[in-house]
């Protein structure tokens, strides 16, 4: 088959059994109990209009038949069906296709297609209507004191919930379509003059070479296509699905990927410390958000090192100083430490998950009764020494204040390895561990950006800006990691 004939097979055809023959064979029509098709007739010329049923809000798509069929009754001239038709399609969003392909592609997007008989062409009407929920506060990034809406999975609500906070003519919202299949949408964000130009076309780039059937899995599949992050266990993208911390990157000269049928989105570029950050400590006085940062970093630091470091020092007893001695089992037990440090680790995962999977109403119960019965049991029965509850609780804990999950995921798993290299190597094995660690962590890029910015390389005032939270007044300049093309946030 040539081009010209392969052209001329997806064009739309004047005649109308034609087009309707092509969505019989290549779209179901007629076997799919959701694809539907309206047959009418306006000034003696049949109208077709396919449209799939739960996508489409069924009231506008009344309204514009009630516009149609009047035609009949003020006017009578065929010729001007085309521009008649135009003219009464009263919605915001009419475009013109001339491919059933395109046609297709819209349909199944939630959006109508009106063909008329005589014409090669076909119009497009977006009466979009998907099902979802109302925007609440995320579970995962609550505040005491700030709003309570967050995104869902429509994402033309979530594109409404950035407008809302930047109402900046040079804010853009790219939109792409992504799997063979699927075809999902996908939302670039960015404002025009503040984000680096190399960033939006190494984004766009990224999201143009995926080849895939279906995007299933939302935005974790567009993290895994565009910063390919094969088996590393730390997140090169940041999460979030608060719109005001969104608001907040773009502001900043981030770029956020926003994927339909996704409650949350990514923002590039990202570095280890935005996953130590949250928007509660934006939402309090500086000095109370400096104070809940810093008791953050503890909980996280925590949560990689305090088991490893107990472990050595029950090892290696001749290293605690007289003053902490203490430290340590009093008594010894059938199964080593080390074991009931994995056991206790793994059986609070194991109780994470359960709590996921139980009803909410039984997940706080459940809860209580793992930590009364089974800890305690466990201790009396002589499987865990009381200690190994302890330190692992404290681990635990610091693992549940880490604003990222991801983030928190990656951590548990190091201190893991860590724990490992202390049984097997003792001192030199934490002291070797902890190096590596922070190497791997140095060689990591994410989008062409170093992940321990602005540690490694150092970068004082930004530095500064990490470990104490600035006054909104005093933060005048964007973080230069990004490259912005408007380095001052605040106008002179």
């Amino acid at each position: 088959m040539t081009d010209n004939q392969e052209k001329n097979k997806s064009s739309i055809s004047p005649q109308l059994p034609i087009n309707e023959k092509f969505f019989k064979e290549h779209v179901g029509l007629g076997l799919s109990f959701d694809l539907g098709v309206r047959k009418f007739i306006v000034l003696n010329k049949h109208i077709h209009l396919y449209y799939i049923n739960g996508l489409c809000d069924t009231s506008y798509i009344i309204h514009l038949l009630e516009e149609l069929t009047e035609l009949n009754d003020t006017d009578n001239d065929p010729y001007k069906i085309k521009e008649l038709v135009e003219n009464r399609l009263v919605n915001q969003q009419i475009s013109l296709i001339k491919t059933l392909d395109e046609a297709v592609d819209q349909v199944l997007s939630g959006l109508v297609v009106f063909f008329i008989e005589g014409q090669a062409m076909g119009f497009v009407v977006d009466v979009r209507s998907y099902p979802g929920r109302n925007p609440e506060e995320p579970d995962t990034e609550k505040v005491v004191r700030g709003s309570r809406d967050g995104f869902v999975e429509n994402i033309i609500v979530n594109t409404g919930l950035i407008r809302r906070r930047i109402k900046d003519e040079r804010l853009r919202n790219e939109i792409i379509r992504v799997g063979e299949r699927s075809k999902t949408d996908i939302c670039i964000a960015y404002i025009e003059d503040v984000a680096d130009p190399g960033l939006i076309k190494l984004v766009k780039n990224q999201l143009e070479k995926i080849q895939i059937d279906g995007l299933t899995m939302g935005d974790k599949t567009i993290e895994e296509f565009i910063v390919s992050q094969g088996y590393n266990p730390f997140p090169l993208v940041r999460y979030t699905e608060r719109p005001d911390v969104a608001s907040n990157h773009l502001l900043e000269g981030h770029v956020i990927i926003m994927v339909d049928t996704s409650p949350s989105i990514i923002m590039t570029p990202t570095t280890f410390f935005h996953h130590v950050q949250h928007a509660e400590e934006y939402r309090q006085a500086p000095a109370v958000g400096t104070f809940l940062r810093w008791v953050r970093f503890i909980g996280i630091m925590s949560s990689i090192f305090l088991l490893p470091l107990w472990l050595m020092f029950v090892l290696e007893p001749s290293l605690l100083p007289e003053q902490i001695a203490y430290i340590g089992p009093t008594d010894t037990k059938n199964i080593p430490v080390i074991v009931q440090l994995f056991l206790a680790d793994f059986g609070i995962d194991l109780l994470r998950m359960a709590s996921i999977h139980t009803p909410t109403a039984l997940s706080v119960a459940m809860g209580l009764i793992a930590a009364t019965l089974i800890g305690q049991i466990a201790i009396d029965v002589g499987l865990f020494v009381p200690e190994v509850i302890l330190y692992v609780a404290v681990a635990s804990i610091g693992t549940f204040a880490t604003p990222s999950y991801e983030l928190s995921i990656a951590n548990k798993m190091v201190r893991l390895l860590l724990l490992t290299l202390v049984a097997i190597f003792g001192v030199p094995g934490l002291v070797a561990g902890m190096t590596l660690f922070v190497l791997f962590l140095a060689n990591i890029r994410s989008l062409n950006t170093p992940y321990l910015w602005p540690f490694i390389p150092f970068n004082p005032k930004a530095f500064v800006q990490i470990i104490i939270r600035t006054n909104v007044r005093g933060s005048v300049i964007r973080p230069s990691i990004v490259h912005p093309q408007n380095i001052k946030k605040q106008p002179s």
